[in-house]
């Protein structure tokens, strides 16, 4: 598992690391904070050596991604120091739910001024990232890095920026100075692996996950990302066997559950998915944890075509959001409706999916820059929905709002988005040049570009880069998600299909 991104709210949002300091600083006021930084390393700023304890232990387990265990020390930081910018930021990031990571990041920014200068960029650039501003969450971890160049977790941090953007030749880099600043932090191993994985070199990235291995073996995590790997390599028998191992390190590492699901899945198990995600709810120790089961369910159910079933299990997971009024999770839940019925076809129900979604957003105490975000979406969303139902001309239209606001933001991500979109017009009109050379421009760590790539140059008679694209579109075996979910038995019955 890698340190998964704030997708609480689905936006292009790329979470940073909640490990925001070194454990050899010995910070306790901002003046010995500031004196603390020529080490080379982000200071932690608190008045209270048992706090500064207590969050150490907690970024500790956060790194082995031990979340729900971090959370304990977090929280007692905090009580000790109700002023531990860092320790709110830490617990943001920990967050099972999206009502508490809003409500932390909230707390984190008002005592950011409190912090040291490294801790305040961290803190603003976590809220910029929050708030899908790309530019922002660039600019403050670029400083970070330039005010701390030898510390492994701003590199890590600024790695993790250019990794949700999939410029992963910079992720790359700045894992790697990680690594080489400080050889023992095994996060940036971790993520390394991934960053590799994503580019193909399977080589490089199996290397990766076999240090992480080596240098923490009493941890589950280093197991499941290895077995993710093998999940995406289609060795779905050997990754099974890795998520167990994770298991048996640590019962409670739900995520192995969750991967195990997707092995199943692909093996054309979907029963044996179910019960295997059924174990989370089972033994959930967090809201967090139940709808993760939850949604793992919905898209067992979407990959088998039972899209109302699906519909039922998001259901379940927004009745789980409703209970605390958690409002981006809620709205999250909405966007994954819509999408489910808009791929049922049922355009009506869609939008009101899409629109309810919209209305939770606005009516919440969300910041104003993630209300624009959902609107800009809606634009998005409706365009979809316009192109399901044929309407080119609406299409067009809501393509162009979404198009304009991506570009206004300059949020590398929903640039992405709006050449998705055009895309998906232009395949629909049969213009399929225009659709290529839009869809190769889209975000293609998204099943679905790949397939409709599949779709535009085999419609266009290009048959080697068509097999090229299915074959790609046939092995993406990610962990449970929606969009795979929709197009992996249609891409199987084209013959691109690749069981382990």
């Amino acid at each position: 598992m890698r340190q998964k991104t704030s997708n609480c709210y689905l936006l292009a949002i790329v979470a940073l690391s909640l490990a925001v300091s070194s454990a050899c600083n010995q910070a306790k006021s901002p003046a010995s904070a500031s004196a603390s930084s020529e080490s080379g390393k982000i200071p932690i700023t608190t008045k209270s050596e048992e706090a500064r304890n207590e969050f150490l232990q907690g970024r500790t387990l956060a790194e082995k991604l031990l979340v729900q265990d971090s959370l304990a020390h977090f929280d007692r930081a905090i009580a000790l120091d109700p002023e531990f910018a860092a320790a709110e930021l830490a617990r943001c990031n920990a967050s099972p739910t999206a009502k508490e990571f809003f409500e932390h990041q909230q707390k984190a920014v008002s005592l950011a001024d409190k912090a040291s200068e490294g801790e305040r960029l961290l803190i603003l650039a976590n809220q910029a990232g929050a708030n899908g501003d790309a530019v922002k969450q660039k600019e403050y971890l670029e400083k970070l890095v330039t005010a701390y160049p030898n510390d492994e977790r701003a590199h890590f941090n600024l790695g993790g920026y250019y990794f949700g953007q999939q410029e992963l030749p910079q992720a790359v880099e700045h894992y790697r100075k990680a690594t080489e600043i400080a050889p023992s932090y095994s996060p940036a191993y971790n993520i390394l692996g991934y960053a590799y994985r994503q580019q193909g070199d399977y080589a490089n990235a199996e290397q990766a996950f076999k240090k992480y291995i080596e240098l923490i073996p009493n941890d589950p995590n280093p197991y499941d990302s290895y077995a993710e790997l093998l999940l995406k390599m289609g060795k779905f028998d050997d990754s099974i066997g890795e998520y167990r191992k994770a298991l048996s390190v640590d019962p409670h590492f739900v995520a192995s559950h969750f991967g195990i699901s997707a092995d199943l899945l692909y093996m054309d198990k979907p029963q044996e998915a179910n019960a295997e995600l059924q174990k989370i709810i089972d033994q959930a120790r967090s809201d967090g944890e139940t709808r993760l089961a939850l949604f793992g369910m919905a898209v067992v159910a979407a990959d088998g075509g039972k899209f109302d079933q699906a519909v039922q299990a998001i259901d379940k997971q927004y009745a789980v959001a409703e209970k605390k009024n958690d409002a981006g999770a809620m709205a999250a839940d909405l966007q994954a409706k819509g999408n489910i019925l808009l791929e049922a076809r049922k355009y009506a129900d869609s939008q009101k999916a899409f629109d309810r979604s919209l209305q939770v957003t606005e009516g919440s105490g969300l910041s104003q820059e993630i209300k624009e975000n959902a609107t800009r979406l809606h634009h998005f969303n409706l365009a979809l929905i316009a192109v399901g139902k044929k309407n080119y001309i609406t299409a067009k239209a809501e393509s162009e709002e979404f198009r304009k606001g991506a570009e206004a933001s300059k949020n590398p991500a929903q640039v992405k988005q709006a050449h998705e979109l055009a895309g998906v017009i232009a395949l629909a009109e049969k213009n399929y040049a225009s659709a290529i050379a839009e869809l190769e421009q889209a975000n293609l760590q998204n099943p679905r570009n790949l397939y409709r790539l599949y779709e535009a140059y085999q419609e266009k008679g290009d048959s080697a880069k068509a097999r090229e694209y299915r074959s790609q579109a046939a092995s993406f075996n990610p962990l449970p998600q929606l969009n795979y979910a929709f197009i992996r038995e249609k891409v199987n019955k084209t013959g691109g299909n690749k069981k382990g």
